[in-house]
């Protein structure tokens, strides 16, 4: 898939889950007034689509956000084969859970700074779970996007992101990020993460 175009749709039949093999993938929603609500951005080695399972359709939309390069998987045929396998079973148990996780970041009242930096480590710890560096990073995502996710203004982000800098926490140069001082950034994002 190329920048731009879309995996799938809000209300497409559910018959596959798919795992990142390139690229980012960011799934979003529309709300009645056609405003975008982004809900995530998925990774190399990530898996979408699992929150399809229980409508049988999926419930929001999937858009590449560069090259994207998948690998699909038919859920039936994997339910299945789960059913056989526990090992399995447990995997998809875990990427359930994960999914779930996710949905901390927005939840309480938490501060720009706390969110952003939340947000930040995050992709930091899923980066280096995929075997790329946690703390230099292109960020896929337009700042719009962050800040659409994260429930905050453009502005709010890039002030927050210019304090960062600024602290000496990141670096930033246009969509290349440095984290320059993990320990405190995973300071800041502890109340949201809980670890």
């Amino acid at each position: 898939f190329h920048e731009g175009e879309h995996l799938f749709r809000e209300g497409d039949d559910f018959t596959a889950i798919a795992a990142v093999r390139a690229g980012t993938v960011k799934t979003y929603v529309l709300d009645p007034a056609g405003n975008e609500q982004v809900l995530g951005f998925f990774l190399p080695g990530e898996v979408i689509g699992l929150n399809a399972i229980s409508q049988a359709r999926y419930p929001c939309n999937a858009v590449a956000l560069d090259t994207v390069m998948l690998c699909r998987f038919s859920f039936p045929k994997m339910a299945l084969l789960a059913s056989r396998l526990p090992g399995l079973q447990a995997q998809l148990f875990r990427l359930l859970s994960q999914d779930i996780g996710k949905a901390a970041l927005l939840a309480g009242d938490y501060s720009s700074a706390e969110r952003l930096a939340a947000f930040l480590v995050s992709l930091s710890r899923r980066y280096e779970q995929r075997g790329f560096s946690p703390t230099r990073f292109h960020l896929t995502m337009a700042r719009t996007d962050m800040a659409n996710y994260l429930r905050l203004a453009p502005e709010t982000i890039s002030r927050v992101l210019r304090r960062f800098q600024d602290e000496g926490l990141v670096q930033v140069d246009r969509r290349e990020l440095e984290i320059r001082d993990l320990p405190r950034l995973q300071d800041l994002a502890r109340v949201v993460l809980r670890n």
